[in-house]
């Protein structure tokens, strides 16, 4: 096209465009162009996850090599760091408190070790779920994947931790006469729920960490209030016994938050003389209820957000 200009020049005008009128969303589609960081579809996302097996794995053990290397005895805080808590609370606890009542004692310190060590695989995995975002930044940044893989990798430390930790435990185990037995192979299924558990646990806390960085500092006093809730230096229902003004609700409160199932599930695979009696009734179904529950809800919570971790 063109047209004569008032000193008598020729000026040459483009055509119009084929695009004109597209809204951007159009355009896109035209062209076959994607929003860069994009969420995937949640079928997408756990394939994707899938794909990065591999690094999920080795991310996990990189971070368990690197976190006591700077450590003389290296690796040895991984199991010596929760015996010196299970000392603390035998000497405050077992002996100066008497939680021991309602516990035959020669069973109490397997009963205390095992739960401070379950407790512990617990807390560190929401620990570290909420830095896992808050404290890669750089990596967020630089580089292309699903972020999930990151609480589900420190999931994964804190589960190669304590399988360190249980070696320990099985020593002890038997230097207080508690041989094993096929009862032990309950731990396996036990310690896979509370794995898929504190990995939901992760990846929740991991959202919430992304954008509230002062919830680190606020979550230790979380977890330890949750701590002297679970029952890990006392029986639950031994305690309750003697306290006749509690309502019953709460007892049934306390015996079915998930540390305490999980708790209760791997003291009752391992320690012969804690009974049935201890247990909430059909707690297996309790503990896989909350499994799916936190798996599913911190799954679908996390990858909601997935296109905004990294930004701002």
């Amino acid at each position: 096209m063109s047209e004569t200009t008032h000193d008598g020049g020729v000026a040459v005008t483009a055509p119009p465009s084929p695009d004109d009128g597209l809204s951007r969303a159009d355009l896109a589609a035209k062209y076959g162009l994607t929003v860069s960081g994009a969420r995937p579809g949640l079928f997408e996302y756990v394939n994707q996850l899938w794909g990065r097996r591999h690094f999920i794995l080795a991310f996990s053990q990189a971070k368990l090599t690197a976190q006591y290397s700077q450590a003389k005895l290296g690796q040895l805080w991984q199991v010596a760091t929760p015996l010196l808590n299970a000392a603390v609370y035998f000497f405050i606890f077992g002996l100066l408190l008497g939680a021991r009542d309602g516990i035959p004692h020669h069973i109490y310190v397997p009963f205390l070790v095992t739960g401070v060590f379950v407790f512990t695989f617990t807390q560190s995995s929401v620990m570290a779920g909420v830095r896992a975002i808050s404290g890669n930044l750089g990596l967020v940044r630089a580089l292309h994947f699903p972020r999930a893989s990151l609480p589900i990798s420190f999931a994964l430390q804190q589960l190669q931790q304590l399988l360190f930790s249980m070696i320990v435990l099985v020593i002890i185990m038997c230097a207080f006469g508690i041989f094993p037995a096929l009862s032990w192979f309950l731990v396996l299924p036990a310690l896979l729920l509370q794995f898929v558990f504190n990995m939901g646990l992760a990846l929740i806390f991991a959202r919430m960490g992304s954008k509230t960085p002062d919830l680190a500092q606020l979550m230790p006093f979380v977890m330890r209030t949750w701590m002297y809730a679970s029952g890990v230096m006392f029986s639950i229902p031994a305690m309750l016994a003697t306290k006749e003004s509690v309502p019953s609700w709460i007892g049934d409160v306390l015996q079915w938050n998930p540390a305490a199932v999980y708790m209760d599930l791997i003291r009752f695979a391992m320690i012969d003389d804690y009974g049935k009696e201890y247990l909430p009734e059909h707690v297996w179904y309790i503990a896989g209820g909350w499994a799916v529950l936190f798996g599913v809800v911190g799954f679908v919570y996390f990858w909601k957000a997935e296109e905004r971790y990294g930004r701002g």
